[in-house]
């Protein structure tokens, strides 16, 4: 496994009486892509400028290759950060704007001739050096602006949110350029955004964060198919999130009972008790229906409607609470006519299971176990 190479360890940012960052931990590897993702003012880019030494913490601690670096100034941190406006010099042309870090640090002229060639014709601007700033299209300023940041030879590249400018095609086509420049040059990515696709996208783990507090670290896959609380279930694309209460134990499964109905889930850890309280996470994709009754599950709906989107057809479907669930499928044949009553249901390991620390609704929810979810009037 990676050494680490970032630490921030009880990390809290206040200001006044606004507390930004709670109690943040996380250990970022030698040569990881860690994105920091979360809706605006949840505090992913104050932690960003912690670690770069724009911003001290008000307590805790950040390491940086195992050393504290909180009395130490920006520059003196094996740290650099390309920025979402890319501060870039617009009376210098590219050439200058890049060579500007070897200059400050009297570099010789001949070493920062051939290092600022191989940074250009590392992000794919060769040929520009005499470009200037104002002439660049938003693509190649964010390559200007990483190949400034990266000749300096960082351990670590702080990348806060520094394609929110750019049009979605070009953002897309830079998600994967940036991937590529990161793996091939090896240095640890710390990157910014609000956007979950670019992170699934583009990241080695994400550290999912919601009003100051650390949710969720995990890979991609795990974030998005195994959401530790509903907060990164509902924000890690679509989901359908019911609330219940677990009513029965079984070998290996759990009956839920929800506002709506019943339904089962796993429990092969055999982690879940009678009466707790959980969220029920299922992605619209693995949404299942049926006609008929399924034995274990008594959730039923009209179809509401389609929306097309692309290259999947949504089918809305409406509870009888005014619940409304998603289901997506690639092809329109693949749903049920508007106007027809469906029974939803889902494979036991597709239901994720989410505990909660308390219910709303507690009393609806166990009204269920008396039976009245059963009753199948059509």
């Amino acid at each position: 496994m990676s050494k680490t190479i970032v630490s921030l360890m009880n990390v809290e940012k206040w200001y006044g009486e606004n507390h930004v960052v709670k109690n943040m931990n996380i250990n970022i590897a030698e040569g990881e892509f860690l994105t920091l993702l979360g809706p605006s003012g949840c505090g992913k880019t104050t932690t960003l400028r912690m670690i770069s030494g724009f911003e001290l913490p008000s307590t805790g601690m950040i390491k940086v290759q195992g050393e504290s670096v909180e009395k130490k100034e920006p520059y003196q941190r094996d740290v650099n950060t390309v920025f979402q406006n890319y501060a870039l010099f617009s009376n210098m042309n590219v050439y200058d704007n890049v060579a500007y870090g070897l200059k400050v640090k009297k570099v010789p002229k001949a070493e920062i001739k051939e290092r600022v060639t191989e940074m250009l014709k590392l992000v794919q601007l060769e040929g520009f050096g005499k470009r200037k700033i104002t002439q660049m299209s938003g693509g190649q300023k964010q390559r200007v602006a990483i190949a400034r940041a990266l000749i300096n030879r960082p351990k670590v590249l702080l990348l806060d949110e520094p394609l929110g400018a750019l049009d979605l095609k070009l953002r897309k086509q830079m998600q994967i350029e940036l991937k590529r420049l990161q793996k091939k040059l090896g240095i640890t990515f710390v990157y910014v955004t609000h956007d979950q696709e670019e992170a699934l996208t583009m990241s080695d783990r994400i550290a999912v964060i919601n009003e100051g507090v650390l949710e969720q670290v995990d890979t991609p896959i795990n974030i998005y198919q195994k959401p530790k609380t509903k907060f990164v279930a509902g924000f890690i694309g679509e989901s359908n999130i019911m609330d219940a209460i677990v009513l029965q134990k079984e070998s290996g499964k759990a009956v839920v009972g929800m506002e709506v109905g019943r339904g089962t889930v796993a429990d092969a850890d055999d982690k879940l008790a009678v009466n707790d309280p959980v969220a029920i996470s299922v992605r619209p994709e693995n949404m299942l229906f049926s006609k008929t009754p399924v034995e274990g599950f008594s959730l039923k709906g009209i179809v509401k409607e389609h929306i097309y989107v692309g290259n999947i057809v949504k089918m809305m479907i409406t509870l009888n609470d005014g619940t409304e669930i998603r289901v997506n499928r690639f092809r329109s044949e693949d749903l049920a006519a508007v106007g027809t009553l469906l029974y939803l249901y889902w494979d036991l390991d597709k239901g994720v299971v989410i505990k909660e620390k308390s219910l709303v609704n507690t009393d609806s929810v166990r009204d269920i176990e008396g039976g009245n979810a059963d009753d199948e009037d059509e």
